[in-house]
């Protein structure tokens, strides 16, 4: 069976965008992504849409296709939280390996930072808690975070100096890239001395709240060739899911991006090793250390001194998050997880600029839904 490639990509502007709407995002996204495959609607038979909170709806890829007046031949809204995006490129893939699609539009995008109240965005993440069992006793998707680091910073040594220091790398990415949301640059005393959120999570150990969106096109091997960009392919992906609730997790130390990884690396024909540039969802400092060891790409109790050394950054073992991530590029909800997909296509393209990494051949996405519940990888090559 002939892989999936990646033809075109786009994201549109991030952080603070007065009078943006999702659909608007959502919009400007598609467009800019058939534009960057040559494509034009008609040559579009499916399309995923994620989820929003500005402007929910059951039905919002169904919405999306009747903004644009686009009749596809599959169409649906996937919602795994901060996997979303990862999984509809792998439902995506699927269906252009299947046959059912050659050209399939996957677009996210969501207003949260000006299209919602202040706070609104984390009082509607509340809901991931477990109503009865997590709720009354005052958890919150921060508290179940820091739940996990409290137990990796007992059980390996991780300190808060080596969570810090994942924040200081990312806002570097991002200081590089003219688009960011952040992109002043930190230090790891700045880190540790911005407020606590829930113990020993700093605000700065946290993803931002941004306006945002992004899309790409997965096409038919066979309908990829004569695009303008370089076309990418889709190597391997895989899922991985232990729980939902942290109350319910089999392991505050294995999660299902090890199942996720692997399999994503196995259907690839490649290991951890092989992989030049990764690119892995970072809501939290700890969910990114955690999910480096997870995956493989560190042995356990070593992503922490290892990040603190400088091995995230260009030149260093696994450049990672090189457009600055989550923390500090931007979250726009499942466009969150998008803008990583969208960075390593332009990685391996060869078009991110100052922040390249040389010779990049393999690159590494993965998604993460919940508190370390959902997750998705994806292996990208350069053919």
């Amino acid at each position: 069976m002939k892989k999936a490639m990646i033809t075109g990509v786009y994201d549109t502007d991030v952080g603070a965008l007065p009078g943006s709407s999702c659909m608007g995002l959502h919009a400007e996204a598609a467009l800019g992504a058939l534009a960057d495959a040559g494509l034009t609607k008609a040559d579009i038979d499916g399309v995923l849409c994620a989820y929003s909170f500005t402007e929910p709806h059951l039905m919002l890829s169904s919405v999306f296709c009747e903004y644009m007046n686009i009749q596809p031949k599959f169409n649906a809204a996937i919602e795994v939280g901060g996997a979303t995006a990862c999984v509809m490129v792998m439902q995506a893939a699927a269906l252009v390996e299947a046959g059912i699609c050659k050209h399939v539009l996957v677009v996210t995008g969501d207003n949260r930072m000006t299209g919602m109240p202040k706070g609104g965005a984390v009082a509607t993440l509340a809901k991931v808690g477990h109503g009865q069992f997590e709720h009354p006793y005052g958890m919150s998707v921060p508290a179940a975070y820091a739940l996990v680091a409290q137990n990796y910073m007992h059980e390996y040594g991780v300190t808060s100096e080596h969570l810090a220091s994942i924040s200081v790398t990312a806002r570097e990415y991002a200081s590089m890239n003219s688009k960011a949301h952040m992109k002043k640059p930190i230090t790891i005393d700045d880190v540790l001395n911005s407020r606590i959120i829930a113990s020993p999570l700093h605000v700065l150990d946290c993803c931002l709240i941004s306006d945002g969106g992004a899309a790409i096109v997965v096409s038919a091997a066979d309908a990829a060739k004569d695009r303008p960009k370089k076309a990418i392919e889709i190597m391997g992906t895989g899922q991985g899911h232990t729980h939902e609730h942290i109350m319910a997790a089999p392991s505050l130390v294995d999660f299902g991006c090890k199942s996720a990884a692997k399999m994503a690396f196995e259907r690839a024909g490649i290991t951890a090793k092989d992989v030049d540039v990764a690119e892995i969802y970072d809501s939290f400092t700890i969910t990114l250390l955690v999910e480096l060891e997870s995956i493989g790409f560190f042995e356990r109790g070593e992503a922490g001194p290892a990040c603190l050394a400088g091995a995230l950054k260009l030149g260093g073992k696994l450049p990672c998050n090189t457009h600055g991530g989550l923390m500090s590029y931007a979250h726009s909800g499942a466009a969150g997880g998008m803008f990583h997909v969208v960075e390593a296509v332009r990685q391996l393209r060869r078009e991110a600029e100052n922040r390249q990494v040389e010779d990049c051949e393999v690159a590494f996405v993965h998604g993460d839904g919940g508190i370390l519940s959902a997750h998705c990888s994806i292996v990208l090559g350069r053919n």
